[in-house]
C-alpha cells in the first residue's frame, strides 16, 4: 500500500493501479469495506478519496465478477449530485432535501421535490384521465391488466403542459439526465386496499417483448416515484431485499436506479396495501437513450 508520507500529500494523491489492486485483495481476503477505508486512512489517506477509489474500485471489480458469471453489463444510470453529502441538492428553480441515501442498491429519499400546489394540480390534470392501471407486457411487448397491481393511472406525455416541462426540467437536472431519456409521467391512484406487489422496473432481457420494448429508448435505468398526498395509513413504498419501506409524505419522492436488468440490483420494491385514504403518486422511469 502507498507510504503515509506520500499519501499525506492530499493534493497529489491519486487512484493508481497499485492501490485498486492491493483494495480488491482486501475485498478477497474477507475485510469489510469500513475497515478498508479505516486502514486508507490511518496510512494518510484522505478521507473523500479513499471513500471514493473504494467505491469506484469495488463496483468496477463488482461489475467485472458479474460479466463472468453472465450476468449483462452494467451502464451508465441517473444520480443525483451526492459526492460530498448534501443536505440540499440544487433542482433549479427548487431546492430538494435529502432524507437518506443508501449506496447499494442506490436508493434515495427526497424531500420537497414538489409543492403542494404541483401536487395538487397533477391530480387536478390527471383525474379525468384515469382508468385500471395497465402494466409493460413484456412476453408481447405491449401493455396488460395484471392482477398484482391494483391501481389507477393514465400517462402524460412528455413536456405536454407548462407544469410537466418545468417538472421534467427539475427532474432532470437533480438526476443529471437528459429530459428526453425520460418517458412521460404516471399518475396513480389506490384507494382502500390497492397495491402494487413487489416487482423490478427494467424489462426482463429472457421475455420474447423486450426487444420491441427497449428500441423505444433502451432498458430503463432509474426510477422517482413522487408523492402526491399522503394517506392516512399503509401506502408505503417497500424494497424487501434491503427491509426498507419510505413512507408517502406530499412533496417527497424516493428515487433508485438499477445498472443491470437483474435482480442483483436488489431494487425489488412494490406499492404497499394503502390501510386507510387514499394514495396518488406520479412515476418517472428513465431509460438509456431517448425515449420516443
Amino acid at each position: 500500500m502507498p507510504s503515509s508520507t506520500q499519501a499525506n500529500r492530499t493534493t497529489a494523491q491519486s487512484v493508481t493501479p497499485e492501490l485498486r489492486r492491493w483494495i480488491i485483495e482486501q475485498a478477497q481476503a474477507g475485510f469489510a469495506a469500513p475497515v478498508v477505508l479505516q486502514s486508507m486512512r490511518d496510512a494518510g489517506w484522505d478521507e473523500d478519496v479513499a471513500a471514493q477509489a473504494l467505491e469506484a474500485t469495488l463496483q468496477d471489480h463488482l461489475n467485472e465478477l458479474a460479466v463472468q458469471q453472465g450476468l449483462p453489463a452494467a451502464v451508465p444510470v441517473p444520480e443525483p449530485a451526492l459526492d460530498e453529502s448534501p443536505a440540499l441538492l440544487d433542482a433549479g428553480d427548487r431546492q430538494v432535501s435529502v432524507l437518506l441515501a443508501m449506496v447499494q442498491p442506490r436508493i434515495v429519499v427526497l424531500g420537497n421535490l414538489l409543492s403542494d400546489e404541483e401536487c395538487e394540480a397533477l391530480i387536478a390534470a390527471a383525474e379525468p384521465r384515469m382508468a385500471r392501471s395497465l402494466t409493460v407486457a413484456t412476453k408481447t411487448g405491449g401493455e396488460e391488466v395484471n392482477d398484482d397491481r391494483t391501481s389507477d393511472g393514465m400517462f402524460f406525455q412528455r413536456g405536454e403542459s407548462p407544469l410537466l416541462q418545468r417538472i421534467e426540467q427539475r427532474i432532470a437536472r437533480l438526476l443529471q439526465w437528459p429530459v428526453e431519456n425520460g418517458e412521460g409521467l404516471q399518475v396513480l391512484h389506490y384507494r382502500p386496499g390497492a397495491e402494487y406487489k413487489p416487482h423490478y422496473d427494467y424489462f426482463d432481457p429472457a421475455e420474447p417483448g423486450t426487444p420491441t420494448i427497449v428500441k423505444r429508448g433502451g432498458q430503463r435505468v432509474g426510477t422517482l416515484v413522487m408523492y402526491l398526498n399522503t394517506p392516512e395509513k399503509g401506502g408505503g413504498t417497500v424494497f424487501p431485499d434491503v427491509h426498507m419501506e419510505v413512507a408517502p409524505q406530499r412533496g417527497n419522492a424516493v428515487f433508485f436506479s438499477y445498472e443491470r436488468p437483474h435482480p442483483s440490483t436488489r431494487t425489488l420494491h412494490g406499492g404497499a396495501p394503502v390501510i386507510a385514504g387514499h394514495k396518488w403518486i406520479a412515476t418517472k422511469w428513465l431509460r438509456e437513450r431517448e425515449f420516443v
